[in-house]
């Protein structure tokens, strides 16, 4: 019996974005149920580019613009939606910088926010040699996290 594939693709477009102390911004949010720290960004919608996408989504999670955009890495290798069982995920990540002044609430501490319910979000800075794999979620930012902390850490 042959193994039945995914049918459908879902893209998402991050942000790692980078401050002048080589910190990189992380979410961490209370989304679908469940706690996860991710980097900011989202799904890609039919008629968008990536980078259109990446800059929308930073304008809705934070209010914030963003320049300096550079592809550091999109996914190859194949990973299932975790969401969605007939999907196959694409997540492309960018290099960016925010446009002064920062517009949104960075907070010192995880999920910082008052109650779990779906759509609660905060943002911190987290030093590039303390980038730790294991504190995000999802497989995908896991890998990009440890080739982003040695990029940073061969850049300084």
């Amino acid at each position: 019996m042959t193994k039945k594939l995914p049918s459908q693709f879902t893209i998402r477009v991050y942000g790692l974005i980078i401050n002048d102390r080589n910190e990189v911004l992380v979410t961490d949010e209370f989304q679908l149920n469940m706690k996860m720290t991710k980097f900011p960004g989202g799904g890609m919608q039919f008629g968008e580019g990536p980078i259109d996408c990446l800059k929308r989504e930073l304008l809705e999670e934070c209010n914030q613009e963003i320049e300096g955009i550079e592809h550091f890495y999109t996914t190859d290798f194949y990973q299932r939606a975790l969401f969605w069982d007939d999907y196959q995920l694409v997540s492309i990540y960018y290099l960016a910088r925010l446009k002064a002044p920062v517009q949104f609430r960075v907070s010192t501490s995880t999920f910082d926010f008052p109650e779990l319910i779906n759509g609660s979000q905060s943002f911190r800075w987290v030093a590039a040699e303390l980038l730790i794999t294991g504190e995000f979620t999802f497989p995908i930012d896991k890998h990009v996290a440890l080739l982003l902390k040695h990029y940073l850490i061969s850049q300084s």
